[in-house]
C-alpha cells in the first residue's frame, strides 16, 4: 500500500490527529520520528467499527513542539489533554514510544482508558541494549536532518527499499531534527513502566511484537504480560519492529478483536 499524508484536524490547540469512521472511539500514537500516517493500514479498517483518532506526537506531523526540554510525563500529560477532549473512555494503541505513553496513561489516568495495546514497547532493556541507544542519542544532531539509514537498517533488515521502508525514510527526514532528538532522548532513557504501576493496572492490557524484533522483543512482551492483571502477549510471525507496516493483517487483526472485548465488556 501507500502511505499518504491524510487530512489533520486539531484535537487541542497542540496536537493534531487523523479522525476516521463512527462508533467508539480509538486512539493510536505513532513512535519516534513518524507521525500518524504510519497507522494507515490500520485507519481504514478500524473505521469500520470504531471512530479512530491517529494522533501526531508532540513536534511530530502537524502537532506542536515543545519550547523547553521534555520528560516522557510531558508527552504524556499533553497527549492525555488531547484525548480528554474526546470525552468519553477509549481504547488506546501505542507503537514503541507511543505504546510507552498509552501504558503510562492507563496507569495515570484510568478512567479514561477501557485498554491498553502497547506494539513494540521496550521493558527492562540490557546494559548493551540501553547503552546502544544512549549512545545513538548522543549522536543526533538537533539541526541537521539525520541519516536514516542505520534506523531503516534496524527497522527492516535488509528490506530498507520497500514502500514501507521508504515511507519511513521520508518521516524521518521530515521531522524537524530537534524535536526528533528530544523525543529520541527520551525513549532512550526508558526503560518501560513502574512494576508498580503495571501491577495496579486497571484496563486489558496487549502487549504485541514482531517474532524478529530485536530491540523490544517477545521475552519483553512476555514479561509485561506476567507484570499486567489483565494482560496477554501477542507475537507476529516474521515480524519486526515496524509490524504495523510490515504485517498490517496480523497487526489489525489483533487490535480490533482487542478494542472489541474491551469496548463490548
Amino acid at each position: 500500500m501507500t502511505w499518504t499524508t491524510r487530512q489533520r484536524f486539531n484535537l487541542t490547540n497542540e496536537i493534531a490527529s487523523i479522525r476516521s469512521g463512527e462508533g467508539a472511539p480509538v486512539a493510536l500514537i505513532h513512535g519516534v520520528g513518524l507521525c500518524a500516517d504510519s497507522w494507515g493500514a490500520q485507519i481504514d479498517p478500524l473505521a469500520k467499527d470504531f471512530c479512530v483518532y491517529a494522533l501526531d506526537m508532540p513536534g511530530h506531523g502537524q502537532s506542536t513542539a515543545f519550547t523547553d526540554t521534555p520528560e516522557l510525563s510531558d508527552y504524556v500529560d499533553r497527549i492525555a489533554d488531547a484525548l480528554g477532549t474526546i470525552g468519553e473512555p477509549m481504547c488506546i494503541a501505542g507503537h514503541s514510544m507511543g505504546a510507552l505513553v498509552a501504558l503510562e496513561i492507563a496507569i495515570r489516568y484510568p478512567s479514561m482508558c477501557l485498554g491498553v495495546a502497547a506494539l513494540n514497547t521496550v521493558y527492562r532493556r540490557s546494559e548493551q541494549a540501553r547503552n546502544g541507544i544512549k549512545e545513538r542519542a548522543r549522536a543526533l544532531s538537533l539541526t541537521d536532518t539525520n541519516d536514516p539509514t542505520p534506523t531503516l537498517e534496524r527497522w527492516f533488515a535488509t528490506d530498507t527499499s520497500s514502500e514501507a521502508a521508504n515511507a519511513c525514510r521520508h518521516w524521518l527526514t521530515s521531522v524537524d531534527p530537534s524535536a526528533y532528538g528530544a523525543a529520541y532522548r527520551v525513549f532512550a532513557n526508558a526503560d518501560g513502566p513502574s512494576d508498580a504501576g503495571l501491577q495496579n493496572l486497571e484496563c486489558p492490557a496487549l502487549y504485541l511484537t514482531g517474532e524478529d524484533e530485536p530491540n523490544s522483543t517477545p521475552a519483553m512482551s512476555e514479561a509485561l504480560a506476567t507484570q499486567t492483571p489483565n494482560a496477554r502477549a501477542h507475537v507476529v510471525p516474521g515480524a519486526a519492529h515496524m509490524a504495523m507496516m510490515t504485517h498490517p493483517d496480523a497487526v489489525t487483526r489483533a487490535l480490533s478483536d482487542f478494542f472489541h472485548r474491551c469496548i463490548e465488556a
